[in-house]
C-alpha cells in the first residue's frame, strides 16, 4: 500500500566533504514521492546542499534536485588537488583499475601519502593560522566554491523557489550573534558566509556586516524550522559525531575534536531545549490543553528524527572533512543512500506518528 504523503523538515549539518555522506541522504529521500520536504535549514555543507536541492527542484522537480546535488558535488571533486591522480577521471588508471592492479596502487597511494599529506597540510594550516591570517596568507581573497556554486547552482531559482522553504545559518562576527537568512536573501555570499571558516578564509560581508561560518552559532539552527515551517516531522541528518571513545593525543587528532566539540554545541543546546520544553509540556498533562504561545503549540506538536552518519565517518576522522577527490566523495554518497535507506525502513513508518529520536539519549540530560 502506497504510504499516506507526509511532510518532513530537514536540517543538515555542516562538516567540510562530509557532506556528501547528506548528499546521499537526500538523493535517497528525493525517490521517495510519499515524503515532502517542507523546509531545510542547513549550515556550511549543509547549506551548500540545500540551494543546491533547492535550485534543482525549480528546474526538474525530484529528478532536477538529484541532478543539481550531483553536478555541485562533482564541482568541488574537481578542485581537488588529487583530482587527477583519480581513477574516474585519469584515463590509465581507469584501465588499470579494469586490471586489478589500480586498487592495489590507490590504496597504497592514500595510505603512504594522501592521507599524512592531508593531516601534515591540516596541522601546518592550524600553525599558520595561529601566526598569519587569511587576510595575509590569502590576500586575493581566493575561494573554489565560489566558482562551482556559481557554475551549478541557479540562485534565481533558489530565491524563488516555493517547493520547500530554505533557512541558511551564519554568525555575525561583531557580536557573535546567529544570523538566519531566509529565501529572498539567498546568494552565493550568503552561503559561502555559513562556509567561511575564519583561518582559511577572508569574513564574507553582507550588507556592511561581517559573517564567518554559520556552525558557530547554529550547526543546523532548528528554530526557524520550528516556528515557521508546516512540517510536524524533523529529519536531523547529522554528520559530526556528539561523542569519540579515544582520548586524542596528537596535536592535529586535539585541533580535530576541538572543532568537532565547537561545531556540535549549539545543536546540543538546541536538543536540550526541546526536550526540556517537551518534558515541562508533558508534566503539565492537562488533556486538550491549548497552549497560547505559537512555540509551546509546535513544540508540543514536534516529532524528531535523525539519520546518524556516525557509524561511517567517525571511523574516517575530522581530518578527512578536507578530502575532496571523487572517489572519497562518491563512497560517502552510497553510505548516506544506505543509510537512508536503513532509516526508511526502520522508521519510515513513524512519520506523522511519533518521534523515533531518544533527545536525552542522544544529547545528554
Amino acid at each position: 500500500m502506497k504510504p499516506a504523503c507526509r511532510l518532513v523538515d530537514l536540517a543538515l549539518q555542516g562538516g567540510g566533504s562530509h557532506g556528501a555522506f547528506t548528499w546521499g541522504v537526500l538523493d535517497r529521500l528525493l525517490e521517495e514521492e510519499w515524503l515532502e520536504i517542507a523546509g531545510i535549514s542547513g549550515t556550511s555543507a549543509g547549506a551548500m546542499n540545500a540551494v543546491a536541492l533547492a535550485a534543482g527542484l525549480m528546474e526538474n522537480g525530484r529528478d532536477g534536485a538529484r541532478t543539481t546535488l550531483r553536478r555541485f558535488w562533482e564541482g568541488v571533486a574537481r578542485q581537488s588537488p588529487f583530482h587527477h591522480l583519480s581513477a574516474a577521471t585519469n584515463p590509465f588508471l581507469e584501465g588499470w583499475m579494469n586490471e586489478g592492479w589500480g586498487q592495489v596502487w590507490q590504496q597504497s597511494w592514500q595510505k603512504t601519502w594522501q592521507e599524512p599529506m592531508r593531516k601534515g597540510a591540516a596541522l601546518m594550516g592550524s600553525v599558520l593560522g595561529s601566526q598569519f591570517s587569511p587576510y595575509q596568507l590569502n590576500p586575493l581573497n581566493l575561494n573554489p566554491l565560489r566558482q562551482v556554486l556559481l557554475d551549478t547552482v541557479d540562485f534565481t531559482r533558489v530565491c524563488g523557489c516555493h517547493k520547500t522553504q530554505l533557512f541558511i545559518a551564519a554568525t555575525q562576527v561583531r557580536t557573535g550573534a546567529l544570523r538566519i537568512f531566509r529565501q529572498h536573501e539567498l546568494s552565493p555570499d550568503v552561503v559561502l558566509a555559513s562556509a567561511c571558516l575564519p583561518l582559511l578564509f577572508q569574513a564574507v560581508e553582507i550588507d556592511g556586516e561581517a559573517y564567518w561560518d554559520g556552525g558557530y552559532a547554529g550547526n543546523p539552527s532548528l528554530l526557524p524550522l520550528i516556528a515557521e515551517s508546516e512540517a510536524d516531522d524533523l529529519l536531523l541528518v547529522q554528520i559530526n559525531p556528539n561523542q569519540r571513545p579515544e582520548l586524542p593525543t596528537s596535536a592535529s587528532d586535539i585541533l580535530e575534536r576541538i572543532n568537532e566539540v565547537t561545531f556540535n554545541a549549539s545543536l546540543i543546546k538546541e536538543m536540550r531545549n526541546i526536550a526540556l520544553m517537551k518534558q515541562l509540556i508533558a508534566d503539565e498533562g492537562r488533556p486538550g490543553h491549548q497552549y497560547k504561545n505559537p512555540l509551546f503549540q509546535r513544540v508540543a506538536a514536534l516529532r524528531v528524527h535523525r539519520v546518524d552518519g556516525d557509524p561511517v565517518l567517525a571511523p574516517l576522522g575530522a581530518g578527512t572533512k578536507m578530502q575532496t577527490d571523487l572517489p572519497f566523495l562518491e563512497k560517502l554518497f552510497s553510505a548516506g543512500r544506505q543509510s537512508a535507506s536503513e532509516w526508511l525502513a526502520t522508521h519510515g513508518p513513524a512519520l506523522g506518528v511519533r518521534s523515533t529520536l531518544d533527545l536525552d539519549a542522544a544529547f545528554g540530560g
